[in-house]
């Protein structure tokens, strides 16, 4: 689901987003290797990669990976940290338009950024990069919200202090998978996964959403000053943990309807 502002809400964000957004897990690999076939050679594009955060996972693998990034800084981002890796080129373009040839990609990955897409056209892009039987493959992680006292608490501040929280909360896309993938069957599989933060990478965590408050907002401060508190009341050893659900979604996708 785009929504406005989608490409540049994360330009101030890069460096926060680099340090103290989660992972992925590598189970997710085993399940690509085990139910697509997933191989070292596969040709994967990335659409919305960002920093590069699942796109380090794949060159890992051994995978060459074209990530797909509109944001400039993002994309720069991503590009100087992935450096190392050989595999890895970056391309300015958006999921609706990535300006690479048809029938190029085994596998169209999405992390953590098909909320932001207009589906139809972007559907319709994925269909027309892939190689006859190719996968798409969409992950998100789903932060858990109600499983522990203090994710209680975090979600209540985020309700209280997001500037468009509800409105671009990635469910709103999961909820809709089916309709994406159509008439095309898809799979879904969980994992979980959780980080640790002390109070300042609690606050680069949630200084990394768009939906927060950035340095200069007249809510940021309050919010920051809540931040603490929660920290406080519910940390141990001088840590709170933030647990996620990362949920998947792949096909086979068809030609467009």
């Amino acid at each position: 689901m785009p929504a406005e502002n989608a490409t540049t809400r994360f330009a101030a964000r890069v460096e926060n987003y680099i340090r103290y957004r989660p992972g992925y897990p590598p189970e997710v690999l085993d399940l690509l290797r085990q139910d697509c076939g997933l191989t070292r050679s596969a040709q994967v594009v990335d659409i919305g990669c960002g920093t590069g955060i699942f796109a380090r996972l794949l060159l890992q693998h051994g995978n060459p990976v074209t990530g797909i990034e509109p944001n400039r800084e993002m994309r720069e981002a991503g590009i100087a940290q992935l450096a190392g890796f050989a595999g890895f080129r970056c391309v300015d373009g958006s999921a609706e338009s990535t300006s690479l040839p048809a029938a190029c990609a085994d596998f169209v990955t999405t992390a953590q950024a098909a909320h932001w897409f207009d589906r139809e056209h972007a559907r319709a892009e994925f269909a027309r990069i892939l190689k006859p039987g190719g996968w798409v493959v969409l992950l998100w992680n789903e932060r858990c919200t109600g499983t522990t006292p203090f994710l209680i608490a975090y979600e209540e501040l985020l309700l209280r202090f997001g500037t468009d929280y509800t409105d671009v909360r990635h469910e709103r896309t999961t909820d809709s998978i089916a309709g994406f993938f159509a008439p095309s069957p898809y799979r879904e599989r969980q994992f979980q996964l959780r980080q640790e933060f002390d109070s300042v990478g609690l606050e680069g965590r949630l200084l990394s959403s768009s939906y927060a408050p950035a340095p200069g907002h007249s809510n940021c401060a309050p919010m920051l000053r809540e931040l603490r508190r929660i920290f406080d009341a519910h940390e141990q050893g001088g840590r709170v943990a933030v647990d996620y659900i990362t949920r998947v979604y792949y096909s086979q996708l068809g030609q467009q309807r």
